[in-house]
């Protein structure tokens, strides 16, 4: 039998089109950009190797990240007036004043330009007249009464700088004189509760506030405190390590007793009613605080509602 016509051979099925991707491909830290034609079947493979016309060299971790174009570096150093808080020189707000009215000098050359950054390093000195205008500064010793709040008041309460007055200095022979002037600037470099009494600083000298109350701050205060309630040594260990208030562990402090009700409690921090507070934690209640000692300056014999100068042997 004559064998009939031969069917064409059967064309294969057709693949599903591939997906196609223009994202770059990263090796070495080299981004290769691969044309959509290069990917797609039967079409040119793209340029011989050799050539690099679609190579980018980039840093490898912006390759990978996709990062975008590096940003312009910040500038170089510190601010200036920055530094000059930091040590001690004066606080950040005189320091833009001295460097507007050109007393700042900076590794021996004048700045008068604000925000003019400087190396940590670089030797920055005063001038006479910033000098001048810093010892002019001055820093008060009140031995607050209960009753009056130590910074800013509340309807009906009274501020202690009110009892900054020249009949309430207690003076010695070669103590100065009370002058107006003595108020401008003043502000409390701490507080004190108002139902507690002791020694409170006010200060004109931004480098004395910084040293009291800055974060960085590590003038221990003492205080001496009288009780009620029982007290055993569990609870006084908690009272020296171990207790938090608002969520916050407090720093290590040193508490031990005194006398049968009276505890002494040496803390470098000052939470708002902290001592009240880490008391009732333990189950006592405060009836009396004083405070006696900020850094290696006491409260001593000066009378209570009475203040004085800060005299230029001391400091905190």
């Amino acid at each position: 039998m004559a064998d009939g016509p031969r069917k064409p051979p059967r064309a294969p099925a057709a693949q599903p089109p591939q997906p196609v991707s223009d994202r770059p491909t990263v090796r070495g830290g080299v981004v290769r950009h691969k044309p959509t034609a290069e990917l797609a079947k039967g079409d040119s493979p793209g340029p011989p190797r050799g050539e690099r016309r679609n190579m980018v060299r980039v840093p490898a971790a912006a390759a990978t990240t996709g990062a975008g174009p590096a940003s312009s570096p910040a500038p170089g150093g510190v601010r200036i007036s920055k530094l000059m808080a930091e040590r001690g020189l004066c606080s950040r707000r005189d320091a833009d004043a001295y460097i507007t009215r050109g007393w700042v000098f900076v590794d021996g050359k004048r700045v008068s330009e604000l925000g003019t950054r400087a190396d940590a390093s670089a030797v920055i000195t005063l001038d006479r007249q910033a000098q001048a205008n810093q010892q002019s500064r001055l820093t008060i010793l009140l031995h607050k009464p209960m009753g009056y709040v130590s910074g800013q008041p509340e309807p009906g309460f009274i501020p202690a700088v009110t009892l900054i007055q020249p009949e309430r200095q207690y003076r010695t022979p070669d103590t100065p004189l009370f002058h107006p002037a003595c108020l401008k600037g003043l502000a409390p470099a701490g507080r004190l509760d108002i139902d507690s009494t002791g020694l409170l600083v006010l200060t004109q000298d931004g480098r004395v506030a910084r040293q009291l109350i800055g974060e960085d701050s590590a003038i221990d205060k003492e205080y001496l405190v009288r009780v009620e309630g029982h007290l055993d040594a569990k609870g006084l260990a908690l009272l020296n390590h171990g207790l938090s208030l608002d969520a916050r562990q407090l720093k290590p402090a040193r508490v031990e007793w005194l006398n049968d009700d009276q505890l002494r409690f040496v803390l470098r921090e000052g939470r708002k009613r902290q001592i009240r507070r880490m008391c009732e934690l333990v189950g006592l209640r405060v009836s009396g605080l004083k405070r006696v000692r900020i850094g290696a300056v006491r409260l001593g014999d000066l009378p209570l509602g009475q203040w004085r100068f800060l005299r230029p042997d001391e400091s905190f």
